[in-house]
C-alpha cells in the first residue's frame, strides 16, 4: 500500500514498512541530519520542514499514515515531563493529516510512559483525538525483543482502521521470548548481535563505527550498567533535541561505549545503513528510531487486508 510517514527521523519505521512490501510515497522530518540519512538509504521523497508549516493539500493521498510522534515530553526518562510540554502537542499534526487525508489505516508509535502521564488522562485524550476523524482505534504495549530485536524496548502501538472498512488489525504475535519456550525462539542477545562486528580500534571498513570516549562509571544508572552479553540490551535512548547528549550504552566487554554502528545493530538497522552527521547526531538519530525489525512485524499485519 501507499504510505505517508510523519516524524520519519532516520527511517527506522519506514524501513520496516518497505521490508513488508509497502511503498513510502512521502515522508517528513525537520531534523536535517536525519533527513540526509533517510535520503541516503530510503529515498528522495522526504521533505525537510516543520510539519506544522506543511499544508495537507501538499501531501499526497495514501492508504496508510504512519508516525512515531516525538515522545520526549511523554517519556519516563524525562524527569521534567509535564502535560504542558509543547512537544506533547505534536501528535495533533498526525491527527490533522489523518483527518484531512482519510487514509484506510494509520499506525502511531510512542513510549510506554505515555499511558501513565497525568494518571492516564493524557492518553485518553490522545485516543479520543485519533477516534474523532472516523476510525476504530486499538492499542497495545509491545516489546521489540519479542520480534527478534536484541533490545528490551517496550512501546505503545496505536492503530486506526477507517470505520467503513471491514478489517480488524491484529497485533503481531511474538516470534521470540526470554527463554525460547512455547515453540518460540529465544530473545536475541546483545553478545550474539555484536559478535560479527570488528573492534572499532582495529582497521575495518564499517561506516559509523566510532564511539564516544565518555568514561564508564558503573553505578547502576541508565548508561552506567554492565550489560549481560547473554541477554538483550536495555533500551537505547536519546534526547530528541539539541540541548543535551545521548545515553550511549556500554559495550558488553565493559571496556568502552558502543560505537554508532554497534548501537544501530542493537536497533536492528542493517550493517550497510549509512548515517549522516557527526557522532553525537548519529547516536541521537539511532536512539530516536523505531527498530526496523520491529516495524516490519507491525507493517506486515496490514498485508492481511484485501481490497473490498
Amino acid at each position: 500500500m501507499k504510505v505517508v510517514s510523519l516524524f520519519s527521523g532516520a527511517g527506522g519505521l519506514d524501513l520496516g514498512f518497505v521490508m513488508a512490501g509497502h511503498k513510502i510515497i512521502w515522508a517528513n522530518d525537520c531534523y536535517n541530519d536525519a533527513v540526509e540519512t533517510y535520503r541516503k538509504n530510503i529515498g528522495e521523497h522526504i521533505v525537510c520542514n516543520d510539519i506544522a508549516d506543511i499544508d495537507s493539500a501538499d501531501i499526497p493521498d495514501c492508504e496508510i499514515v504512519i508516525g512515531g510522534f516525538p515522545c520526549q515530553g511523554f517519556s519516563v526518562a524525562n524527569t521534567k515531563r509535564t502535560v504542558e510540554d509543547e512537544r506533547n502537542k505534536l501528535y495533533l499534526q498526525l491527527v490533522r493529516v489523518i483527518s484531512q487525508k482519510q487514509p484506510k489505516f494509520f499506525l502511531a508509535e510512542n513510549v510506554k510512559g505515555l499511558l501513565s502521564l497525568a494518571k492516564g488522562k493524557v492518553f485518553e485524550m490522545i485516543l479520543s483525538d485519533f477516534i474523532r476523524p472516523g476510525y476504530n482505534v486499538s492499542y497495545k504495549v509491545l516489546n521489540a525483543a519479542d520480534y527478534g530485536v536484541p533490545q528490551i524496548r517496550q512501546r505503545i502501538i496505536i492503530v486506526g482502521v477507517r470505520k467503513n472498512l471491514n478489517f480488524e488489525y491484529k497485533f503481531p504475535l511474538p516470534t521470540h521470548n526470554a527463554e525460547g519456550t512455547e515453540n518460540l525462539l529465544k530473545w536475541v542477545s546483545v553478545g550474539s548481535a555484536l559478535s560479527d562486528i570488528p573492534d572499532p580500534d582495529t582497521p575495518n571498513e564499517m561506516t559509523n563505527h566510532d564511539y564516544s570516549k565518555y568514561k564508564l562509571n558503573f553505578n547502576g544508572y541508565l548508561g552506567h550498567r554492565v550489560l549481560n552479553p547473554d541477554k538483550p540490551a536495555p533500551t537505547v535512548t536519546a534526547r530528541g533535541d539539541d540541548k543535551g547528549g545521548v545515553v550511549v550504552l556500554p559495550h558488553p566487554n565493559a571496556m568502552r561505549r558502543m560505537s554508532c554502528r554497534e548501537l544501530a545493530t542493537i536497533q536492528s538497522f542493517p550493517l550497510d545503513y549509512v548515517f549522516a552527521g557527526n557522532r553525537s547526531s548519529v547516536y541521537r538519530q539511532i536512539g530516536n528510531a523505531v527498530p526496523p525489525l520491529f516495524a516490519y512485524a507491525l507493517a506486515k499485519q496490514f498485508n492481511e487486508y484485501v481490497e473490498e
